[in-house]
């Protein structure tokens, strides 16, 4: 539903013709945005109530022109009413178009978008990974949740989508949906996918993404040092439950396997690899990218010891693994009991086999890359990163030590 309509007749003193009349056009102005239609008939200027929007004066020439222009005015509000019953949602160009009788065929955001999921859907497996294609869902469930908060209604033609509305989208995110930087760009970075693809079609032909800057931040991954990592391996837990949480936590910690990774691992995934050990054969979840990952033995003992578990001797599943909020629920409970003053969720323990237990023993990044499933060397740069911070920290508490000395 438009929020704002109205209409006015002005003169154009830039066009007048030979014989000193001007041409008298309407404009259409919808939610402040503005379309000018000719409307047929002239004037001239001095004859023309500038205030009023209408002919001077009584005589049968300035009725005549004012009743044609009120018959105008009507015909373009009746062609309003009729629009907002059939489509909902009107703008100034669209009702122009309707009437001068050129209007060409709606395309709504709603439908591209789900239409572009289904491709998505169809390719999983294929070309795409599912979560990618969570990723879509949940970016096409944000934006019509944004459509209906901004402008009250549950879809929106294309060609209205513009800078503002980009604009309006990200601080929506912020504000109303709480995402975190690095969240609200990640989903405006999906929607302009859509956006793309529109172009590609030319059905819009200027981006609204123009002038946006919002840009991922380098955030700070938390991951556990050797001297945690020894705690949490060497600690016993009065619940069995807690053991089990510790001992698939410290198989991700040795593997760099993420949760979703770990929970679907059977014991097919483990075959002898290039070196004839025993290596982890897989494929992440996220990305769809194949992943080899040569078992560590102490990552070969954690397997060992849960062979004849009830949940796994009787299964082909290598772990009994518990939802991903239990798992990070327990987690925290281990970090209270070890003393260890972090928030740990299972994802850490990713964070920790890229920075404590590779890079820090010095494995090649590119070999760490390949370990992590990283389709872009990029990302597992982040790590070696948080490590240089790690040795300019070691190196202050030295220079402090060195001069007290």
């Amino acid at each position: 539903m438009n929020k704002t309509f109205n209409l006015l007749f002005f003169i154009k003193k830039n066009k007048i013709r030979t014989n000193g009349t001007a041409p008298i056009y309407l404009r259409i102005t919808i939610d402040g945005k503005a379309a000018d239609i000719a409307a047929k008939r002239y004037i001239d200027p001095k004859k023309w109530d500038v205030k009023a929007h209408k002919a001077l004066g009584n005589s049968q020439e300035a009725k005549t022109l004012n009743l044609y222009l009120k018959t105008l005015e009507q015909k373009v509000y009746d062609f309003h009413y009729l629009m907002l019953k059939e489509e909902n949602f009107v703008t100034a160009e669209s009702l122009k178009s309707k009437l001068l009788g050129t209007d060409i065929e709606q395309r709504m955001l709603i439908p591209i978008f789900q239409e572009h999921n289904d491709k998505v859907e169809a390719l999983v497996g294929q070309d795409f990974a599912p979560g990618t294609l969570e990723r879509y869902k949940t970016s096409l469930k944000h934006t019509q949740e944004f459509i209906n908060w901004k402008y009250k209604v549950s879809d929106i033609d294309i060609t209205q989508i513009d800078h503002g509305f980009i604009s309006d989208y990200d601080f929506w995110l912020r504000s109303v949906r709480k995402c975190a930087n690095n969240t609200a760009v990640k989903y405006l970075k999906n929607f302009k996918k859509i956006i793309r693809l529109c172009m590609a079609h030319g059905w819009i032909t200027k981006d609204p993404f123009l002038g946006y800057k919002a840009k991922i931040k380098a955030i700070e991954r938390p991951y556990l040092t050797k001297e945690e990592i020894q705690m949490i391996h060497e600690k016993e837990f009065a619940s069995d439950r807690l053991n089990q949480v510790r001992d698939i936590f410290l198989f991700s910690c040795y593997t760099g396997l993420a949760y979703v990774d770990v929970k679907q691992l059977s014991k097919s995934n483990i075959n002898i690899g290039i070196d004839g050990d025993q290596w982890i054969f897989t494929r992440r979840q996220k990305t769809d990218t194949s992943t080899r990952v040569p078992l560590l033995p102490l990552a070969q003992e954690l397997v060992l010891k849960y062979e004849n578990h009830p949940q796994c001797g009787n299964s082909d599943v290598l772990f009994p693994v518990l939802s991903n909020q239990k798992m990070n629920s327990y987690l925290k409970e281990i970090a209270s009991v070890c003393g260890i003053n972090k928030d740990l969720t299972f994802h850490i323990a990713r964070h920790t086999f890229a920075t404590t237990v590779t890079l820090s023993n010095g494995v090649p990044i590119e070999s760490v890359s390949k370990m992590l499933g990283h389709t872009n060397i990029k990302t597992t740069q982040h790590y070696a990163k948080i490590l240089d911070k790690k040795v300019s920290d070691d190196m202050a508490v030295l220079k402090v030590t060195l001069k007290q000395n």
